[in-house]
């Protein structure tokens, strides 16, 4: 118990003698014994290091969640450490609703599966963001995380070791400054020389962590080109499901029974805006193409003559009034009286039945 309270007293006595060197230090009366302009500049770029990497995680997570509730959630079970329960993202919600719809509608109509069209795209995008929020965690924020929980830390530590090795080496000048006997002078001597030892390696050591920041950079930038992949996945995959959802669309009529006499009689229409595959940007396309195709079905409906067509896409058929299609067959298709705009009647040798006109393309 004794020699517990002895190294308590001399704890405490250091303690103090740090103290009285730092606030000495602070009003400029007491020597200082300053870092070599080399740790200088590492500890500052460590700190800038520590500093912009916290800055580019949060914007990172903002980017990947911007949804605040979402991140404190998600921060609450990981420090938990379980498993945050699965959540469908906007994309997939979006296209669940569209899917939904167009059943309500349904897919035998040209709006029904426009719907439906779109709403797998959607989920097509969803599930390629989340993807990509996966890749970014894992290959961007984690290491990021890693080096503030971690190295950084221990970079800390370190640093604070040396703090206190420098005031106990410059506590230790003070004394010999103010020792007058030969024996407290050889004391005070002895103690400088001790103190400047354990100051120079800690230095060395924290001098060694200071450039591991260097492969922490390094780290980082393959971290950085791993992000940059991720996001051009992402990116080029949304691109290519739009490219191919506006394909899909494209060959719908833009205008139907509302405006058939509008495209009889010449009236300009909307097209639906298209980007070719090889384009490096996007380009709206004119629409003749469209107003032309309307205007072909308005004329055959005109006329109750028949004309051939190309099946552009696959066609289950709903009931037994209506003809299954395969995509690329011609078939002989005219139009009833009083049957529904968006119908005609498809003939494939002795099969008959109503076809959809979204999935055909008239021939001259």
């Amino acid at each position: 118990m004794d020699f517990n309270v002895k190294r308590l007293a001399a704890d405490a006595g250091t303690f103090l003698s740090r103290a009285v060197q730092f606030t000495e230090e602070k009003l400029g009366q007491a020597e200082k014994t300053e870092l070599d302009a080399h740790l200088e500049n590492l500890l500052v770029r460590a700190e800038n290091t520590k500093q912009w990497t916290e800055k580019i995680m949060k914007q990172t997570e903002v980017l990947l969640q911007p949804n605040p509730n979402v991140r404190l959630e998600e921060f609450v079970y990981e420090k938990l450490e379980k498993k945050a329960p699965t959540r469908l993202n906007n994309h997939e919600l979006l296209g669940q609703s569209l899917i939904e719809s167009g059943n309500e509608f349904g897919p035998g109509t040209a709006y029904g599966n426009a719907l439906i069209k779109c709403g797998e795209t959607e989920k097509q995008i969803g599930g390629a963001e989340r993807e990509f929020i996966h890749s970014a965690a894992i290959n961007f924020l984690t290491p990021f995380r890693n080096f503030l929980e971690g190295d950084f830390k221990t970079i800390l530590k370190e640093r604070k070791l040396l703090q206190v090795k420098r005031l106990d080496l410059d506590a230790a000048k003070t004394r010999l400054k103010k020792a007058r006997m030969a024996d407290a002078r050889a004391a005070a001597e002895q103690e400088l020389k001790m103190t400047q030892s354990e100051f120079d390696r800690q230095a060395e050591i924290t001098r060694l962590l200071l450039e591991g920041i260097s492969s922490t950079h390094a780290h980082h930038l393959r971290c950085l080109n791993d992000f940059v992949e991720a996001q051009t996945t992402y990116y080029a995959q949304c691109y290519q499901y739009m490219v191919d959802l506006q394909k899909q669309l494209g060959s719908f009529p833009s205008s139907f029974s509302n405006n058939n006499q509008s495209s009889v009689s010449g009236g300009a229409s909307i097209s639906v805006p298209t980007i070719p595959v090889n384009a490096s940007l996007p380009s709206v396309s004119a629409g003749h193409g469209s107003s032309s195709a309307s205007g072909g079905f308005s004329e055959l409906r005109i006329s109750n003559g028949s004309r051939k067509a190309r099946v552009l896409y696959d066609y289950d058929a709903a009931s037994s009034s209506e003809l299954s299609l395969l995509a690329d067959e011609v078939i002989t298709v005219s139009s009833v009286p009083g049957m529904d705009s968006d119908w005609l009647m498809g003939e494939r040798g002795n099969q008959k039945g109503k076809v959809p006109i979204t999935y055909l393309e008239l021939l001259n």
